[in-house]
């Protein structure tokens, strides 16, 4: 018989300032550096985008080491990048980027967004990499919310979107260079699944709207909004107390020493030094 997660942490999404935005962070937060291999999550929006107020502006900036990865809920993103890609995700998609040695991107609002105006809000997430695949070459993965694969419970009341990993032999088609589980969800009241997780795996359950019971703890937005489990048992166990929002993250930990600084992830003082020499050459490519 399957058993269930224990609960490792149950953590509230403190509000942070970065720059003139204002978003949530619950990692890393009081207690939990990192839930290896995910080492940082923002929950951004949602903000009331128009042509008078656009606080979601990211102009360009590098990246090495790592996975940023952009989960949008509502509204629309334009993305550019010194790989020549430009794209817009709208909500229900998702913009991968495997940062590898180095890349330099923005983001913002599409023109046509800002025009029209609505709510933005999504979930960016950085996803490390291990040593040997830090300096791999750069990538860009897309997907638009009908490429990405869904599983419901018996009741079609929860609706899970598979975007990398598998579940219930469900396959999700971003490309990882590590074994992880990225999923997206949305209940209506009542609505419950149970699905099983590898024990070796760590992994997370994040609400970004409603109320969910997760393993029997009360998640609330407002409150506590983030549970993280140990690595024992197989299942996870979602039942919604209201109309819910929510992140299922999962992954095989690296175990590595992380080295941070800004927009670099990498194991050591020295390849940070060399990641800001590189993108001061340009050898992570322009975008102007």
């Amino acid at each position: 018989m399957k058993t269930l997660k224990t609960i490792a942490h149950k953590v509230k999404s403190p509000f942070v300032n970065m720059g003139p935005i204002r978003l949530r962070q619950p990692l890393p937060t009081q207690g939990v550096e990192n839930v290896d291999p995910f080492i940082l999550l923002h929950h951004y929006g949602p903000y009331a985008i128009s042509e008078f107020n656009n606080p979601f502006d990211l102009g360009p900036h590098p990246h090495r080491g790592f996975e940023p990865i952009t989960l949008l809920f509502k509204g629309e993103q334009f993305h550019r990048d010194s790989l020549g890609n430009e794209m817009v995700v709208k909500a229900g998609g998702v913009q991968w980027t495997t940062a590898g040695r180095g890349i330099v991107h923005a983001e913002a609002p599409s023109k046509e967004f800002i025009k029209r105006g609505g709510d933005l809000e999504g979930i960016q997430l950085w996803l490390n990499l291990p040593k040997k695949h830090k300096m791999i070459p750069a990538n860009y993965q897309h997907l638009e919310d009908e490429q990405i694969p869904k599983v419901y419970s018996d009741d079609k009341k929860l609706q899970l979107n598979i975007v990398a990993g598998t579940l219930n032999s469900v396959k999700g088609n971003i490309k990882t260079q590590t074994e992880v589980n990225v999923f997206t969800g949305s209940a209506k009241t009542d609505g419950a699944i149970s699905f099983e997780i590898p024990k070796t795996h760590q992994s997370l359950v994040y609400l970004l709207d409603g109320e969910l019971v997760v393993n029997k703890e009360v998640l609330s937005k407002g409150s506590y909004q983030m549970v993280t489990f140990n690595k024992d048992g197989e299942n996870i166990e979602l039942k919604a107390n209201k109309d819910s929002v929510f992140l299922v993250l999962s992954g095989v930990p690296l175990e590595e020493k992380v080295t941070q600084y800004g927009p670099y992830v990498m194991n050591t003082e020295t390849e940070i030094l060399e990641a800001m020499r590189d993108y001061q050459q340009g050898k992570m490519g322009y975008l102007y």
